[in-house]
């Protein structure tokens, strides 16, 4: 937490920084007109000798007023690097460049950005008197939360949320099976279960076990479809329901509960209510494991500027009252349901996950 505490930036230096928050937007839909009309991968096919602004022209079809105004700007965000040899100029891509293009972890989160959230950000200030995702009425209004619209979200949209997602979530699976499947369990509970991707990596990892996912009607058919396609049909069962209402009540006696990157959609009183319910059903052998990314347990400052980023999309887009925890509030939210941590393993995966491990006091 000390990276947070120091201010070591030259006044210079910080009123740079301050106009690139200014024009945030205007770089940020540069930077996806680039990509998406091609124009970044032109730039990277040259190599290290780059390519002239008028070869780009010929090789895109875009104007060259059109790619002077784009690369313009992307030479100023240090995305693009401008050489002068023999007094012609030659555009070459940088390593913020690079990532743009080819990480990952970038890509999933500018596309989940773009699609998912660029144009309801506009309501997180209201969002933020209200409460509410006020930004998700660019989805349709019948919606309070974004997770009902999923079924519903348009294809390209759709894929980039779960791209978003599961490149988060899944990326920590290789290290947290051996850990969740070290007690044998024979009947576990995946809560928000998804698409079932858990379920199915839990089939393949360990022969003997049973998974029952439990989520709305939407995911659940998402999930019967996928863990029949994938040959556990007759391991993976569904549970179709809203966590938070009343009436929904979990099957008894499970001998571990998953829940990953689940918690992080509700707000730390809807998290002790649903805990409660875990309480009710647990036996006091039962081992709950909760896998989230805790933005002060990252080992980089950018993994954790991609975690509060992320709190935003909660708060506009998502469901007006989550975000990305820190590991002490989100370990009181679960003990206060009547649970103890056991154990907390850090730093799973390339993105730093926790998997926190309770059992009932």
């Amino acid at each position: 937490m000390e990276k947070f505490s120091k201010d070591d930036l030259h006044a210079i230096d910080a009123k740079f920084e301050a106009q690139k928050i200014a024009f945030a937007p205007l770089s940020f839909q540069a930077v996806r007109a680039l990509m998406e009309l091609g124009i970044l991968r032109i730039i990277d096919d040259a190599g290290e000798n780059g390519i002239t602004v008028d070869e780009i022209v010929e090789k895109s079809g875009i104007s060259k007023y059109g790619i002077n105004v784009l690369t313009e700007m992307a030479v100023g965000m240090h995305v693009l690097l401008l050489k002068v040899v023999d007094g012609k100029e030659y555009l070459s891509l940088s390593k913020i460049g690079w990532f743009l293009l080819e990480d990952n972890l970038t890509k999933a989160n500018f596309y989940f950005t773009n699609d998912i959230c660029y144009k309801g950000a506009f309501d997180l200030m209201e969002s933020i008197k209200t409460g509410k995702p006020e930004g998700l009425h660019v989805f349709g209004d019948q919606w309070t939360t974004v997770y009902e619209a999923l079924s519903t979200l348009p294809e390209r949209e759709k894929k980039s949320w779960f791209d978003f997602d599961h490149f988060y979530s899944d990326i920590a699976f290789p290290e947290a099976l051996p850990i969740v499947y070290k007690n044998k369990p024979k009947k576990l509970f995946d809560i928000g279960g998804n698409t079932a991707k858990w379920a199915i990596a839990s089939c393949k990892f360990d022969p003997d076990v049973n998974v029952t996912i439990v989520d709305l009607p939407g995911q659940t058919a998402v999930a019967e479809t996928n863990a029949k396609n994938a040959g556990f049909a007759d391991r993976i069962n569904t549970y179709a329901g809203n966590i938070l209402a009343e009436t929904t009540v979990l099957p008894p006696a499970p001998d571990a509960v998953w829940m990953s990157q689940f918690l992080d959609c509700f707000s730390l009183h809807q998290i002790t209510k649903i805990l409660k319910k875990v309480h009710s059903v647990a036996t006091e052998n039962t081992d709950v494991y909760v896998l989230e990314p805790l933005w002060d347990k990252q080992r980089f400052e950018a993994e954790s500027y991609s975690l509060q980023a992320t709190s935003l999309y909660f708060t506009c887009i998502a469901n007006g009252n989550s975000k990305m925890y820190r590991y002490g509030e989100l370990v009181d939210a679960i003990e206060e349901a009547g649970f103890e941590l056991k154990t907390a393993h850090h730093n799973l995966g390339s993105n730093c996950y926790s998997l926190l491990v309770f059992r009932k006091k």
